[in-house]
């Protein structure tokens, strides 16, 4: 798989909740490249920011070489992005990472938050049985989207829809169940996650959330604990943005 590096044009943006934007970007042959879980990294305008911003891909569109990306507005970059229009140029590179390995095996997608994005375009390629739990703070976004893929059930913190928790509680309440998880989102959920997963002997695939810098391995910013050693440098360590973002559950420490 290749990695790109373009001027990516915004097909079109739209506002879905108080601080989450959906912007489509036509991105050419990087979309025939990128699979359910992976990331781009999108570069500000401002010269004066060098650092791009890992945002996950939440839908591809191969045959117009399109990505869909949905983020929520956190600082300057994400600001400058909300910004955009149509027409409207913003330098990415990608598609970045290892995405999610696809079974046939009954499963439960599981997000949290800003987890929530990247689990779409898995919903749509997985070809299985498949109950989709999805946790909110309090406002929704993209649930909706979701209910042609399969079984959606929601949890919220305030309880205004689904179950009033987080994902685990809607989890139990609901009675899901499923040989294989896959998740994104927060850690203290992945966390959880993992913990129910090997209790009840479900295989289960986590995609982490952490500050890149580089976006390709080379400055080791966004290292996770991991049970295998590195017979080189004698260290437990993962690089995110390279051997991840996406992991099974049992290959890292939370």
């Amino acid at each position: 798989m290749s990695v790109s590096k373009i001027k990516a044009t915004v097909f079109s943006q739209e506002q879905l909740a108080s601080d989450v934007f959906s912007m489509w970007l036509e991105v050419g042959s990087i979309a025939s490249e990128a699979k359910p879980g992976q990331f781009i990294s999108v570069y500000s305008n401002d010269d004066s920011k060098l650092l791009p911003r890992p945002i996950s891909i939440c839908e591809i569109d191969r045959e117009n070489g399109r990505l869909r990306i949905v983020y929520r507005v956190v600082g300057y970059g994400t600001k400058e992005f909300s910004g955009c229009k149509a027409g409207d140029t913003l330098e990415i590179m990608g598609p970045l990472g290892n995405g999610y390995t696809l079974k046939k095996d009954k499963a439960i997608l599981v997000a949290g938050g800003i987890g929530v994005p990247p689990m779409l375009e898995l919903a749509k390629e997985l070809d299985c049985e498949k109950t989709i739990v999805l946790g909110y703070r309090d406002e929704l976004f993209l649930n909706k989207e979701f209910e042609q893929y399969g079984k959606v059930v929601i949890a919220t913190e305030d309880g205004s829809c689904g179950t009033k928790g987080n994902v685990l509680d809607a989890i139990r309440a609901e009675g899901v169940d499923g040989q294989v998880i896959y998740s994104c989102g927060p850690t203290p959920m992945l966390r959880a996650l993992k913990q129910y997963a090997a209790d009840n002997g479900i295989e289960a695939w986590i995609s982490l959330e952490e500050k890149m810098a580089c976006g390709i391995g080379a400055c080791l910013a966004c290292v996770c604990k991991s049970k295998d050693v590195d017979h080189h440098t004698n260290v437990h360590n993962k690089r995110i943005c390279k051997d991840g973002p996406v992991f099974n559950a049992q290959e890292v420490e939370l």
